[in-house]
């Protein structure tokens, strides 16, 4: 009599290939879980009866807070149909209509609460930041004012519309490059004459008969060549 099998080359009463959970480790998972709500909670409500605010308990990981690289786009999606899940948030916490934090799962309906979070404890947290700033060096502070000073300068370049703001701006390139090629000819004569310098130093030192590193590198070219002067046609 023939076994029949099913649909996995098994035979009907197998469920070997089954996936199999490991209950043991996900009551483990979740008595941690439970631990860790639990623990939370009871930060939270001393915090509330000392009147503060509860902050998630830092872990060693996280990093200085830095200031922001990039300007905070609130405009990007001004005119534009966005779809929302399902079941989506009515009020702050949950992803729903208005400005979504996706660190903190939390969405703001004006722009204005929305950037108060992004610089809030709460966010800063939530991305892995202590919230603690590094004191800046006198060097850093001019470093970082140049760098702010060349990005506002290129981003008005940008903004120029009409033929004379344009012809302004080609104005002062061209200044800038001529200060540029003015000072690298400056310091062209100022090495040339610290070398000149130099060689009178080192004759007078050492006599008129010293030689020079190249100071008579085209007359040894001309004596190579055979040529051991030219003469004059007038006589």
């Amino acid at each position: 009599m023939a076994t029949k099998k099913g649909a996995y080359e098994t035979t009907a009463s197998d469920t070997d290939f089954r996936r199999k959970y490991d209950r043991d480790e996900y009551a483990k998972q979740a008595k941690e879980r439970e631990a860790k709500e639990k623990e939370e909670g009871r930060l939270r409500y001393e915090a509330k009866l000392a009147g503060k605010k509860y902050y998630a308990p830092l872990t060693g990981e996280e990093t200085l807070t830095q200031a922001r690289a990039s300007r905070l786009d609130v405009s990007s999606n001004i005119g534009k149909v966005m779809l929302m899940p399902a079941g989506a948030a009515t009020g702050k916490r949950g992803r729903g209509a208005g400005f979504y934090c996706a660190h903190c799962d939390l969405t703001f309906k004006d722009n204005l609460q929305w950037v108060e979070h992004e610089n809030s404890m709460q966010h800063l947290r939530a991305i892995g930041q202590t919230g603690e700033v590094k004191r800046a060096t006198a060097e850093e502070v001019r470093a970082r004012i140049d760098r702010v000073w060349e990005r506002l300068q290129e981003e008005k370049k940008g903004d120029v519309k009409t033929l004379g703001e344009r012809l302004e701006v080609r104005r002062e390139e061209e200044e800038k490059e001529r200060e540029e090629r003015r000072q690298k000819r400056r310091e062209q004569m100022e090495k040339r004459r610290m070398e000149k310098e130099q060689e009178i130093k080192i004759k007078t030192e050492y006599g008129e008969d010293v030689r020079i590193e190249g100071e008579h590198d085209e007359d040894d070219m001309m004596a190579s060549m055979g040529i051991t002067g030219f003469g004059s046609s007038k006589k």
